[in-house]
């Protein structure tokens, strides 16, 4: 039985996601913060999935005056092991889940072809792609199995479009990862599809994170001068992109590689 995600008729709850479960990879800081805010001022409930579970407790507790659930469940969505183990407490606590955001990821300024350059690509590819499949191959069939449909997002990056920088900002591993995410992406909107279940990829641009420190100084200084917008983007417009996705007002959004860049797209 295929089921359709019907289409909005008024305005009226068309960005509503209130009491959706929500899993979000990485959502103790950067953009996976700012992710987790959008959906809990917008009344879902939400899992944080991360490594650093103190800084995911942390985040988690700053979500409580917005009334719905939180918890952090220890996760590396690199090792499967971990990920299954984390998967069966999200779903022994939140039940069904409605909406999955696969945000965790890091990156490497390391050349490929220096000593550590093999060694950073493995480990680079492993949480941005592999760990992706991780998570969506332990997630994906409870959403599929519920009957309820849902939303997959995956967080990927200009960097999956355009090697820029190379020769001074050397990161192929993570210009890999994400076309690999986009690619996969594409593919699950078909197969999940019939189980009103839509995928979509967010590809930022220059994005206030974790990953700032990474940037060489000139980038800021461009990002400033030749950038339409002028500014970085601030994780919480992501998480406004997100919750858009997860609405019923995207119901028939799937399969989109979407640029949030400022129009960096368009310069470089």
């Amino acid at each position: 039985m295929i089921l359709k995600t019907p289409p909005i008729e008024n305005m009226t709850g068309a960005f509503d996601v209130s009491g959706k479960n929500v899993v979000i990879t990485g959502g103790n800081r950067g953009i996976g913060l700012g992710i987790a805010q959008a959906f809990a001022q917008s009344g879902a409930n939400v899992a944080i999935a991360c490594r650093d579970t103190a800084g995911g407790e942390k985040a988690a507790a700053g979500l409580v005056r917005y009334g719905g659930k939180y918890a952090c469940f220890e996760c590396d969505v690199s090792s499967n092991d971990s990920v299954k183990s984390a998967a069966a407490k999200i779903f022994e606590s939140f039940g069904n889940i409605d909406v999955l955001i696969n945000n965790a990821g890091v990156a490497s300024t390391t050349e490929f072809l220096s000593d550590n350059g093999l060694k950073e690509w493995h480990r680079i590819i492993d949480t941005n792609l592999h760990g992706v499949a991780n998570v969506i191959h332990a997630i994906a069939p409870n959403m599929r199995d519920s009957g309820r449909g849902g939303s997959i997002i995956n967080i990927s990056s200009i960097s999956g479009q355009r090697v820029s920088y190379s020769r001074n900002h050397h990161n192929p591993p993570y210009n890999v990862s994400k076309a690999g995410v986009d690619i996969f992406t594409r593919y699950l909107a078909i197969v999940l599809g019939d189980y009103g279940i839509r995928v979509n990829s967010i590809a930022p641009g220059f994005t206030h994170s974790s990953l700032d420190d990474d940037l060489p100084p000139d980038v800021f200084e461009m990002v400033e001068r030749e950038l339409p917008t002028h500014r970085f983007g601030e994780p919480i417009e992501i998480g406004a992109l997100c919750i858009f996705l997860a609405s019923p007002a995207g119901c028939h959004m799937t399969g989109n590689i979407i640029e949030h860049d400022g129009g960096v797209t368009c310069i470089i």
